[in-house]
This record gives structure tokens, C-alpha cells and sequence, in this order.
């Protein structure tokens, strides 16, 4: 069963490849639920960390911090800095590979378009 806030994230991405913009999404669905625009669209960004593997756990408070505490979150900052160039590493090579497959496909069809065009413009002289 998908959460509230799954849902929300599926009917985004779902309008918004339907061309809606993502706050107009957020808006409408926002109307349609009868809850705050802040609440969906925070719904939307807390699945979207949480597939995309984010942080989840709630930070400690400390009242204090020693030395070791702060080598600690110095040493988990750099981890998930770690992580999240490996994340824009994958992202970049898919978008490169959608390039790279755009290009082709845009390519391979560019004589026949010109073609098309040049007839066109062949006739209305």
C-alpha cells in the first residue's frame, strides 16, 4: 500500500510529464485534497530524498559537543558527500546516454525533414 505522501510524488511526476508545471501540480493537487500547498509539495520532497536515498534518521541533539562528536559528523559529512558524487555521477551518465540517443534519433531524421522542407519551400515559389 503507498503512503500519502508516495501518491503524491507518483501524481506529480505523473502531470508533470503531462506537461503541467510542478507547482501548478502541487497547487492542484493541493485544491483537489483540501490540504495545504507547503504540505503536498513537502510530501512530494521527502519521498523524493527518501527513494533517492537521503538522509531519513532525525539528527541528535547534544547539549555539548566534544572533539570526538564533531570528528564524527565531520567524517559522515564527507561519506555522504562520498555518496552523493557517486548519485551525480549516475545521473550525468543517464543523461548522457538520453543525449547520446536523442542525438541519433535527431540525427538519422534530419534529411528526410530537410528534404520535406525543401520541397515545401520548392512549391510555394
Amino acid at each position: 500500500m503507498a503512503t500519502k505522501a508516495q501518491g503524491i510524488y507518483d501524481r506529480v511526476n505523473q502531470m508533470v510529464t503531462e506537461g503541467t508545471d510542478k507547482a501548478d501540480a502541487f497547487r492542484q493537487i493541493a485544491e483537489e485534497t483540501k490540504r495545504p500547498f507547503d504540505s503536498v509539495r513537502g510530501s512530494y520532497y521527502s519521498h523524493k530524498k527518501k527513494i533517492e536515498g537521503g538522509e531519513t534518521k532525525p539528527r541528535t541533539r547534544r547539549r555539548t559537543t566534544t572533539p570526538d562528536d564533531a570528528l564524527a559528523d565531520a567524517r559522515a559529512a564527507f561519506e555522504r558527500a562520498i555518496t552523493s558524487i557517486d548519485k551525480e555521477v549516475e545521473t550525468a551518465k543517464e543523461r548522457a546516454k538520453e543525449a547520446a540517443g536523442e542525438y541519433e534519433d535527431i540525427r538519422g531524421s534530419a534529411e528526410e525533414r530537410k528534404a520535406e522542407i525543401t520541397k515545401r519551400l520548392e512549391a510555394l515559389k
